[in-house]
């Protein structure tokens, strides 16, 4: 680590100009959340592995910015060579190095890494103290990363029709509608999930996200898929042409994002644009919307000469490249239709999770046995402490091992693909790590006396999940059955809802968290996430949240989102309770306002355990909703399970009492 960045500071010093400070985000050439082995630079320069994270390297010290799901996770990881800086509670690192850097500084950053946001607004910060945003020719990490791992040359798969539910044709006929409306000419698609949407597509390259490394770009006429060619069998290639797409290689987008910007961007003559459909309404003069420009202001004329940008996820290093008097940056239009899952999504992310829940439940079957076999435990439904606890010499459960277990249950399902992110699989101390990542080398066995909490998702051809569930197997003290409950009740409260059309999630957010406010308590992650269509289990643009971001997007019909309340003792216990629900519209007596009102479908299957709910703290319609949940979970998931598993299933849905 020292060598690393004594490394770094020499590059730095040698730089033209120099370098008074170098930032190394977490992010990809598509800013992605989570990112390939190849770049997890940031990791490898700081040690920190979690996925949220920013270094900061100057000539005298090394900082570590990173939000409150991996505070604990880094103090941890990190070396006495780096400071951590929490978010939310120092300052935020532009303000930090604005303040800490000398005057006329120069911050280097490898502008592929970092967005057109991010980077103006350090550029307007960096200026009131006459310091320069340096944009690297190279990225320096990769300089001094000598073992960094190659590229990756993995398949390009088809994701068939009968799985997307819609067209390519049809997507990108409502794509240059939307270029049409908003006066642009071409869009530049970056983010790796939009791209395999559009294209109805998927890949290996970033493991746990079915992805290809990728970029696209969209005109009214043509459209262009920038990928290793290698990855294309003749079959995807032949698809490609088919729908109209031109492939071309990865590193040709640089060149021709500059001849989009000069409207000189034309496809070979082989290629066969039959199906790119030119909107009928391109010829017409639409409404004027009055389309605002960041830079620029406000745009006037109905010309189709704007390209379209989203500064949240473009790289600033080919946004750079246009002509920022014609940039259109506003959201991506691919953002919202994503997340509006379609008649065939949906059913299919239903059915994907039916087989999910069923999965975690023979997990719980199993694990229930294994820890009254191995340890003595009481088990998941009798209350008392571990006894006669068996000194077995080879027969261990460890974090790893349990979390490997129910990986083959879930790999036994159809469709599986693989996870959706890395299994947090967390006993005890290790629960309260909110993102905790456990390693064979170095995991905590598991402890029949001690809350045990289960964080994991899959992948399946028709959906993506992402659940999580807290047991224990002994005896829980009434203080850990008093916070489990008050988390549930956060659940259900959320998950109970119903809200006029047009809320957004930032307003929902507190009725999660008001049963632990209620004790002084709270958490440090935000409250829910959009899920993917077989894509990446985090997805936007909505989110329920603390954050002001969640203020942005309202929820909408057929949207997913989870919920996910939770709470952490640092040192003790950690305890989360997640589903992920799908919004519908509400069956309300009363319309007031004509607004139209939405509720929540709860679509994952699993028990919440009653031994460690405090009953006496739950009101009679929480009964009721934890008893009709618990009735539905049997229903549904009893066709997949054999007799012994079916018993155990009905034990762990038997009504609590009214």
């Amino acid at each position: 680590m020292a060598e690393t960045l004594a490394s770094l500071r020499s590059l730095m010093a040698s730089h033209s100009p120099p370098l008074h400070a170098l930032v190394v985000p977490s992010e990809d050439y598509h800013q992605s959340e989570y990112v390939s082995a190849r770049d997890k630079r940031r990791a490898f320069v700081s040690g920190f592995t979690g996925s949220a994270g920013l270094a900061v390297i100057t000539m005298e010290e090394a900082r570590l910015w990173t939000d409150g799901r991996y505070f604990l996770q880094a103090a941890q990881e990190l070396s006495d060579l780096w400071k951590l800086m929490r978010m939310g509670e120092d300052p935020p690192v532009d303000i930090w190095m604005a303040d800490n850097l000398p005057k006329h500084a120069t911050i280097g950053v490898d502008p592929w890494c970092v967005s057109v946001d991010t980077a103006q607004k350090w550029e307007r910060v960096f200026s009131k103290k006459q310091q320069t945003l340096v944009q690297t020719l190279t990225n320096l990490v990769d300089e001094v990363w000598k073992s960094r791992p190659p590229p990756e040359i993995n398949p390009v798969a088809v994701h068939p029709l009968e799985f997307s539910g819609r067209s390519v044709a049809d997507k990108l006929k409502d794509l240059r509608e939307k270029l049409v409306q908003e006066k642009a000419r071409g869009i530049l698609i970056t983010t790796l999930d939009e791209v395999a949407w559009l294209y109805n597509i998927r890949g290996t390259d970033v493991a746990y996200s079915p992805v290809v490394h990728a970029f696209a770009v969209v005109t009214l006429t043509s459209a262009f898929l920038y990928v290793d060619g290698r990855k294309l069998s003749t079959e995807v290639d032949s698809y490609m042409k088919e729908n109209g797409i031109e492939v071309r290689d990865y590193g040709a987008v640089t060149s021709d994002v500059d001849l989009l910007a000069s409207d000189q961007l034309t496809p070979s003559s082989s290629t066969n644009f039959a199906k790119a459909d030119v909107p009928k309404s391109m010829n017409n003069n639409s409404a004027d919307r009055g389309i605002i420009d960041n830079n620029m202001g406000e745009a006037g004329g109905n010309s189709n000469d704007f390209i379209w940008v989203d500064p949240g996820t473009c790289c600033f290093a080919l946004y750079s490249k246009l002509n920022v008097e014609k940039v259109l940056l506003q959201q991506s239009p691919l953002a919202l239709p994503k997340a509006l899952k379609n008649p065939i999504e949906m059913d299919g992310l239903k059915k994907a999770h039916i087989r999910d829940g069923a999965a975690v439940v023979q997990y719980l079957v199993w694990l229930d046995k294994q820890m009254q076999e191995l340890y003595g435990a009481s088990g998941y439904f009798l209350e008392a402490e571990s006894i006669n606890k068996k000194e077995m010499k080879s027969a261990r459960l460890t974090e790893v091992s349990a979390s490997d277990k129910l990986e083959q249950f879930r790999a036994s399902k159809e469709h599986f693909r693989g996870l959706s992110f890395p299994t947090i699989s967390s006993v005890g101390s290790n629960a309260a790590i909110i993102h905790y990542s456990p390693d064979a080398k170095s995991c905590a066995e598991l402890d029949p006396n001690s809350i045990y909490l289960f964080d994991s998702g899959a992948q399946y051809l028709d959906g993506t999940t992402d659940i999580t569930r807290t047991v224990h197997f002994g005896k829980p003290t009434p203080h850990e059955k008093a916070c489990y409950t008050a988390v549930l009740k956060g659940h259900i409260a959320l998950g109970n809802a119903r809200f006029p059309s047009g809320t957004v999630g930032n307003t929902l957010d507190i009725l999660a968290r008001n049963p632990l406010w209620k004790y002084g308590l709270d958490y440090r992650h935000g409250t829910g996430h959009g899920i993917g269509s077989y894509l990446n289990v985090h997805e936007g643009p909505h989110q329920i949240s603390f954050r002001p971001a969640a203020r942005h997007v309202p929820l909408q019909v057929s949207m997913t989102v989870t919920d996910e309340p939770g709470y952490y003792e640092d040192g003790n216990f950690g305890i989360r309770l997640e589903n992920v629900l799908i919004i519908k519209e509400a069956d309300t007596k009363f319309n007031f306002g004509d607004k139209g009102y939405l509720a929540f479908e709860h679509i994952t299957w699993a028990p919440y355990q009653t031994k460690l709910i405090d009953q006496s703290l739950l009101v009679h319609e929480e009964i009721e909703w934890l008893n009709g949940y618990h009735s539905k979970c049997s229903e549904i998931l009893a066709p997949y399970f054999d007799e012994f598993e079916l018993a155990w299933l009905k034990k762990a849905t038997e009504p609590v009492c009214v």
